[in-house]
């Protein structure tokens, strides 16, 4: 047997016949080394990104995701990042489900090319965090659940019988299946207070809706949804409430008029991992999955990613990308010195569990040249000690060039913080100078609470300027 001890982290080095690599487990729990052994892991992307086998019991995976649950759940600010991906298969059952706790900066992910390979009998729940003031969901930020299904099974869980996602902004679902009841409140606990969520691609039955103040729900089908607070946002989704709007507060598009779904890992039928980066669709109401063709877009290899880690130094990341190579900046904080930046069309740039992009000599985290196609997605910018006039450019200022309406650049899952985390200040978070963008779940946030905050302290005077035509946001 293996012992992890919950005073210090454990390494075990595991050996596929072409790679070698850690994983790393956490908490009090004793694991099987056989077991263990037999896990498949993600290739060369580090200790922070976690992958299970449907081989691996119940109690295996448990013992591995509730110790960073336990860290996680109240880590609102800490540097400790994960994913957490399942491999193609079926996990749990009726008689033993497999249920657990998401806290912060934890990615949750199936690798199937469609969100049915990968079946989780159980829940994968957020619940509220309790204090003083009672017991809210506020502040669940920064986490995601995305690309499997989940058949609701929580024998003996009472009041928590259901599949619970009580979260606030910047913990999106993204192509998740869930059969039977959901609800985005923790009613088991109060007052119960939610700020706003986010779905796409997604499919499920009956929502409880009940506290969250605002909700925004995309291509998506949905059996029905309980009531509205402040303002629930439905586009392109089937099932979804009549417009109503302010009484009760439902808005309505039945289209989508452009989007382009986040880009995601996946392993194909010989083990090889890959990303999918799916095609712009036009004018859309359901999944992209759903139907009886499979999503369009681009399948690309591995091998055409560098993967990046917070110690790769953004001269070298910014090389590679010279050379034609997209990004994956797996799991941690990345202290920058400079700007990455993205010059080539159609490159693809994938943030692993909420990678932390923070510049410290007044840069921009990122910028993206006058160029179409481009991806980026997955991912928090902090804003640095030294001000930066801007986080994150899109396109050249005072002069975007044309660009191809059937080709734009896409943000998906990108979120600002001017303080909270770390002390630091940003004149504009994004700046978006190019024609043809579209912006799909952006979060620009002043903290209000958290490290460095003081209204002369993190200052920031916009949170997203658009000087070019033709861009689309969806979940701003």
């Amino acid at each position: 047997m293996m012992i992890i001890s919950s005073k210090a982290l454990r390494t075990r080095f595991v050996s596929t016949k072409t790679i070698s690599f850690f994983v790393f487990l956490l908490g009090a729990a004793a694991l099987s080394s056989s077991a263990f052994s037999q896990a498949p892991t993600a290739p060369g992307m580090g200790s922070n990104v976690i992958v299970f086998d449907p081989s691996m019991s119940v109690a295996q995976i448990k013992a591995v995701v509730d110790p960073i649950a336990a860290q996680q759940i109240g880590n609102q600010f800490g540097t400790r990042r994960y994913t957490l991906l399942f491999m193609p298969g079926t996990y749990g059952s009726s008689a033993q489900p497999l249920n657990f706790q998401v806290g912060y900066y934890t990615e949750v992910a199936g690798l199937g090319a469609s969100p049915n390979d990968v079946v989780i009998n159980g829940s994968v729940y957020v619940r509220n965090q309790c204090g003083s003031s009672g017991c809210v969901a506020l502040s669940n930020f920064w986490r995601s659940l995305s690309n499997l299904t989940i058949n609701v099974t929580t024998p003996k869980f009472g009041c928590y019988s259901g599949e619970f996602w009580a979260v606030s902004q910047a913990a999106p679902w993204r192509r998740v299946q869930v059969n039977g009841n959901t609800t985005f409140m923790d009613y088991c606990t109060g007052p119960s207070y939610a700020s706003g969520g986010f779905i796409a691609d997604s499919v499920t039955r009956n929502v409880v809706n009940g506290s969250q103040q605002q909700f925004f729900v995309r291509n998506s089908t949905i059996g029905k949804w309980s009531n509205a607070v402040w303002n629930q946002v439905f586009a392109g989704v089937q099932g979804s409430p009549a417009q109503s709007y302010p009484n009760p507060t439902y808005t309505v598009l039945p289209t989508v008029s452009v989007s382009r779904e986040k880009p995601f890992l996946f392993v194909d039928a010989d083990g090889n991992y890959n990303v999918f980066a799916p095609a712009l669709r036009t004018n859309t109401t359901g999944t992209s999955w759903g139907g009886s063709s499979p999503a369009s877009g681009r399948t690309l290899p591995l091998s055409s990613f560098f993967v990046a880690d917070p110690s790769t130094s953004v001269q070298r990341i910014n090389a590679q990308l010279a050379s034609g190579k997209n990004l994956i900046l797996t799991p941690g904080v990345y202290s920058l010195d400079r700007s990455i930046e993205v010059k080539r069309p159609d490159a693809v740039v994938l943030g692993l569990g909420f990678a932390t992009l923070v510049p410290q000599n007044g840069t921009s985290a990122i910028t993206v040249a006058d160029v179409d196609g481009v991806q980026v997605s997955g991912m928090i910018v902090d804003a640095g000690p030294a001000n930066s006039s801007v986080l994150f450019q899109i396109g050249k200022p005072h002069g975007a060039k044309p660009s191809a309406a059937d080709d734009p650049v896409t943000l998906n899952d990108v979120f600002f913080r001017i303080g909270g985390a770390t002390a630091g200040s940003a004149t504009t978070s994004l700046q978006v100078d190019h024609d043809n963008v579209i912006l799909d779940d952006v979060w620009a946030w002043r903290a209000d609470h958290g490290a460095g905050v003081g209204w002369t302290i993190n200052t920031a005077d916009h949170g997203v300027v658009v000087n070019g035509d033709n861009v689309t946001a969806t979940g701003l």
